[in-house]
């Protein structure tokens, strides 16, 4: 019989152990049944021959005094054929006193020794007075309280394994007894206790301690939840470690010790890297991986054995080392065996974690002992594998998140005018992950937004891009076919003639047809049989190294073709770019301030433009059509500065190019989300997509009937498909006339027919140009400005 009485504590019950209920429920039993009644009448004269049973016991140190007649009185209630699975004893609520147990128990008590204290996790003075006030409102005023938690011990096992047992009391032999320090309790007091958990000082004004008396007993169950509680816990640091963005503070080696019972187990956890086949330690790499041995990195290949690596990577399957150093024995050219004994480890289960079919790395966990870890043991990772692989997805998605971050900060940033709802979603996603909810970080989506879009197009960009071609395939095949006669004049043989004569067709081709493989057939021939060439005749003697040498200050080491016109042209179109990139970017400042929306710009040959505003985009002003109108006239008079702009310094440029705008204009709203997997806005919708489709093809658009594209340098064309666009665009370029920003020339024309589009319209004007002299500011017409730079 185990004795403990606790540190005296407050406590509303005077507690006294009897056993009267229990001569009662035996009492009714022997009424019902004939064949328990002789047992019975056993038991139950025990209650006349020791009264102090059934009135209670207040003095603890008695009651190994009555300990034979105890065991009498509980033995149905303890069944000796169970004794060795349950594990039950009786006892008083929340004290150490069990004064009939189980076997089990027994041995369970046993390997922790004498001096180890039970004591209920998580339960303290408080709710252990609360609790007692609970029990005399459920058993005297049949008042049901809900206070029912779930009650725990840890006790550790013989090996030091601490499990956890859940406590399940069964109240059926307690009877609650009324004092004269007993207050009667109303509804209202129920009303005011109910609305006062964390205030004791109104239970025990309610219930004074030691005002009324327990007489009984209860008795209590253990449960082994080590299982279960590990698995929460593993969920709860899973939490931990995402929003630490590691296993600091994390007790997982703790608690796969407690999942598979082995003192000695450690994990660890190998990244894996898709692109290029290998284990990295990136993610989690506070942890050791036993399959990289210290390594920071290594192919898959190499780091696993074949058997391992197709059943991880083909069959995803776990991989168990149940005795490396049998197996090593067996197998001594196999290097994951040998990798694990040279760590001291002789059995281990790595798990793959899949998500998609996709490889996201692998768990390690490994023993120092053989055949601790198996194929039997190994199926407990399949109740925590799944919350294991969210995590991880989770993990792996902030981590990219963590580069793309890094990346939108050096290369491209989501626009201030729209953070604010990334900010949202963000926050959302957080406190769902941190939360324990599974989530994903949902699309942004803004509803009934004004587009519009403009451009300034180089003009004639890749007929301009062919000649600059052209001209630099002639210049080098020219050079070639020059040193090439001068070398039949000093050493003539017939396989330089056969050389000049594929350099002469080659020209014939450039000339009269550039195809889009001539230019690759042309580096072939070079590399085939010109570089070799040059390279043996230029260590023959200094005439033919003089030669060469030439020709290598000639071309582009790195591509080994001519680079000059194709330099002049791709910075003339560099040029450009940033020249009116510059000018959009610093009018758009100026634009924000006047309504937020969201704007982007793209640098191609030429510059295009996106706008989107409406009430969606802003946080918290009222969107009004007039600021739709004041975006459609500044977006027209920023691309007529741009034009001006432009035409201030084309003559500066290494090749001369021309720019043509356009502005489409898009009678009603839509809808514009962001693609997650593209990291970009694109319209929504089936409908909307339309506005894409004339985005992407009417700048090569010709004017109904005729030849002529719609786009032409020195003018502005707007293109729209609704009476009232036109009526709104011919307003705003009266204005600009008024300005002296265009021209008088109108023309009102019909597009040709797109794929899948028709009933286009366009308003074209030409653009005046000014010099900003300081004295006056004079206007002139394209026209005007190409006959002066003729001139």
């Amino acid at each position: 019989m185990k004795i403990m009485i606790k540190e005296k504590k407050d406590f509303p019950l005077k507690i006294k152990i009897g056993f009267k209920k229990v001569f009662d429920a035996y009492r009714e039993k022997a009424e019902k049944s004939a064949i328990a009644k002789k047992q019975i009448s056993e038991i139950l004269a025990l209650e006349t021959d020791f009264p102090v049973l059934s009135s209670g016991i207040a003095d603890f140190d008695k009651l190994s005094k009555y300990k034979e007649q105890i065991d009498i009185i509980l033995e149905p209630l303890f069944p000796s054929v169970l004794g060795t699975n349950e594990i039950k004893f009786a006892t008083i609520p929340f004290q150490e006193v069990a004064f009939k147990s189980t076997e089990r128990y027994k041995k369970i008590l046993k390997g922790v020794g004498e001096d180890f204290s039970m004591d209920i996790i998580n339960f303290d003075e408080n709710q252990f007075y609360i609790m007692g006030c609970n029990m005399i409102l459920s058993h005297y005023y049949d008042k049901k309280v809900d206070f029912k938690r779930s009650f725990h011990y840890s006790i550790p096992d013989e090996q030091g394994m601490v499990k956890n047992y859940r406590i399940f009391y069964n109240a059926d032999f307690v009877e609650i007894q009324k004092t004269a320090k007993s207050k009667d309790i109303s509804e209202d007091d129920i009303n005011e206790l109910l609305e006062s958990f964390e205030d004791i000082s109104v239970w025990k004004e309610k219930f004074p301690p030691g005002s009324w008396v327990f007489n009984g007993f209860v008795i209590a169950t253990l449960t082994d939840v080590t299982m279960d509680v590990s698995i929460s816990e593993f969920k709860t640091n899973l939490l931990r470690l995402e929003k630490n963005g590691g296993f600091h503070n994390t007790d997982f080696s703790r608690i796969f010790r407690a999942i598979f019972n082995l003192k000695d187990l450690m994990i660890g956890f190998a990244d894996y890297n898709e692109e290029n086949e290998s284990f990295e330690r990136t993610l989690f790499n506070e942890i050791s991986s036993f399959i990289l041995n210290g390594e920071k990195s290594q192919a898959s290949k190499e780091a696993l054995c074949s058997a391992s690596y197709y059943t991880l990577f083909k069959k995803k399957e776990f991989y168990c080392v149940t005795d490396a150093e049998r197996y090593h024995k067996i197998y001594p050219e196999n290097l994951l065996y040998k990798k694990m004994l040279d760590q001291g480890m002789k059995s281990a289960i790595f798990a793959a974690i899949v998500s998609k079919e996709k490889i996201l790395g692998v768990l390690e966990l490994v023993s120092p002992n053989a055949n601790d870890l198996n194929t039997i043991n190994a199926n407990k990772l399949r109740d925590i594998m799944p919350f294991l692989i969210d995590s991880v997805v989770r993990s792996k998605e902030n981590f990219e998140n963590e580069l793309e971050l890094i990346i939108q900060q050096e290369c491209t940033a989501i626009h201030s005018s729209v953070q604010w709802k990334f900010r949202k979603e963000a926050k959302r996603y957080l406190n769902s992950i941190t939360e324990g909810n599974p989530t994903f970080f949902r699309e942004i989506v803004f509803e009934d937004v004004h587009p519009l879009y403009g451009q300034t197009d180089i003009k004639g960009s890749s007929e301009a891009r062919n000649e600059a071609t052209k001209k630099d395939l002639k210049l080098q095949l020219t050079y070639i076919e020059t040193a090439l006669k001068k070398l039949c004049v000093h050493t003539p043989l017939p396989i330089l003639e056969q050389m000049n004569f594929a350099i002469t067709d080659y020209l014939e081709e450039i000339e009269e047809n550039l195809q889009v493989d001539t230019e690759r057939k042309i580096m072939d021939f070079l590399i085939s049989e010109i570089v070799p060439f040059f390279k043996y005749i230029r260590e023959r003697n200094e005439t033919f190294k003089e030669l060469v040498d030439e020709y290598y200050q000639l071309i582009d080491f790195s591509t080994g073709l001519v680079y000059k016109n194709r330099k002049d042209y791709d910075e003339s179109v560099m040029l450009i770019n940033k020249r009116l990139a510059s000018v959009l970017d610093k009018k758009q400042q100026e634009a924000q301030k006047m309504y937020p929306h969201y704007f982007e710009r793209f640098k191609t040959d030429g510059v295009e433009h996106n706008l989107y505003i409406g009430e969606a985009i802003t946080k918290e002003k009222t969107f009004n059509k007039i600021f739709l109108n004041n975006l459609k006239l500044w977006q027209l008079q920023v691309i007529c500065e741009m034009e001006n702009n432009y035409y201030r310094f084309k003559d500066k440029l290494p090749v001369e190019l021309d720019v043509a705008s356009m502005i489409l204009a898009f009678n009603g709203s839509l809808s514009l989300r962001f693609r997650m997997d593209e990291k970009r806005f694109d319209v929504d919708g089936t409908y909307n997509a339309r506005y894409e489709v004339v985005k992407k093809r009417v700048d090569k658009a010709h004017i109904k009937d005729t030849e002529e594209r719609i786009t032409q340098p020195g003018k502005i064309s707007i293109i729209y498909s609704q009476k009232e666009d036109e009526e709104e665009y011919l307003k705003y370029i009266r204005f600009l006339q008024y300005q002296k920003m265009l021209g008088e020339e109108i023309e009102i024309l019909e597009l040709e027919d797109l794929q899948g589009v028709t009933g286009l319209k366009a308003l074209r004007v030409n653009v005046l140009y000014s010099k900003n002299t300081d004295k006056a500011k004079e206007y002139y017409t394209y026209e005007d400005l190409i006959s002066q730079i003729q001139e």
